[in-house]
């Protein structure tokens, strides 16, 4: 007695009368994912074109001290065009310090192209482009934003002009601290891929709308990048375009955050548990003249708690340059109140504060 033997068949044999299931599409996916892929990709596709155009890469050269002498080194980054006389948005990183700065349309026209102005604690710079028919972006705003929504990135990683990459807001409401040492509020968390060459670029919604700056990676991290919000650096852009900088005041300390004495915020009913320990004072400067001292620990500022360096960063904007304030201090066991004139801060001021 022999065995039946059993033989598959294949689909072409049986003259492809297999239809797929009614749960699956045409390349075996299910039928009910197809409408969201599209839809993805529709939305991905529409923000692309909106905003490509606008897009531009950026060249430059450094002069760089290395062991053997100044030496001439080229760097590359991404910005987008802001308004159709020619200003571009990029980071200050990208462009500090430059000896020269060239500019790459996405059409590969290279126009003329000069710095307006930085500021270096918002990580943002403004550029001057010559050339006709450029095509500005259109701002959203950022405090619109929800946590989840799409996330389009374009700049020129490693070079390689009009790359892509898609994601999600991942957190928004971020601090970061810039390259000066200073704070960078309202930065939103992104994990559209970013690498570098995409500092400078565009991060734009489903409608082709600019909600942030692209700035910074964590570069052994996956998936966590960082753009400066799109409302904060128009607000930033308005100054750099007005005067070329973004004017701030300093009253001249060194400090860091500490903890303040369970009982002294008992015995003067403090609100925070964290002040500022002033670590040192520069000779000649506002904190100086007020009569701080080292050890001092600042509470407050014009009557609003002060419960660390960062905070106390946030306050010194540029209305209060020149203005007499009050600080608010624990000397020892002591609460003093001191008046002070924050004054302006230039680049070459090396304290913090």
């Amino acid at each position: 007695m022999k065995t039946p033997v059993t033989r598959i068949i294949s689909d072409d044999e049986r003259g492809n009368d297999h239809a797929p299931s009614p749960d699956e599409g045409p390349h075996g996916a299910p039928e009910t994912d197809a409408p969201l892929f599209d839809a993805y990709s529709q939305a991905v596709v529409r923000g692309v074109e909106s905003v490509a155009p606008s897009v531009v890469r950026i060249e430059v050269t450094k002069k760089l001290q290395t062991a053997q002498g100044l030496r001439e080194g080229a760097g590359s980054g991404s910005g987008f065009i802001i308004s159709p006389d020619g200003l571009v948005l990029t980071n200050s990183h990208v462009v500090h310090g430059a000896a020269s700065i060239g500019v790459v349309l996405s059409d590969g026209r290279r126009p003329d192209a000069g710095l307006i102005g930085e500021d270096p604690e918002s990580d943002l710079a403004v550029l001057r482009i010559y050339a006709p028919s450029l095509a500005p972006v259109k701002f959203g705003d950022s405090s619109r934003l929800r946590v989840g929504q799409l996330a389009i990135a374009i700049g020129s990683p490693y070079g390689f002009e009009a790359t892509v990459t898609a994601g999600v807001v991942s957190a928004l409401g971020r601090s970061l601290r810039s390259q000066t040492g200073r704070v960078m509020d309202d930065i939103i968390q992104t994990d559209a891929a970013l690498n570098p060459g995409n500092s400078g670029g565009p991060l734009v919604n489903s409608s082709g709308e600019v909600i942030g700056v692209n700035t910074a990676v964590i570069l052994p991290a996956q998936g966590i990048c960082f753009a400066i919000a799109s409302n904060t650096a128009q607000l930033i852009t308005g100054w750099l375009v007005k005067e070329g900088r973004v004017r701030r005041s300093y009253v001249g300390i060194a400090g860091q955050t500490t903890p303040i004495h369970a009982r002294l915020r008992r015995h003067y009913r403090l609100t925070q548990d964290r002040g500022v320990l002033v670590a040192g004072v520069e000779p000649g400067s506002p904190a100086r003249l007020a009569g701080l001292r080292e050890g001092d620990i600042i509470i407050a500022f014009k009557g609003h708690p002060v419960s660390g360096i960062d905070e106390l960063l946030r306050k010194l904007v540029a209305a209060e340059i020149g203005v007499a304030s009050g600080l608010t201090v624990l000397r020892q066991t002591e609460k003093l109140d001191i008046r002070i004139i924050p004054q302006e801060l230039l680049r070459s001021e090396s304290w913090m504060n």
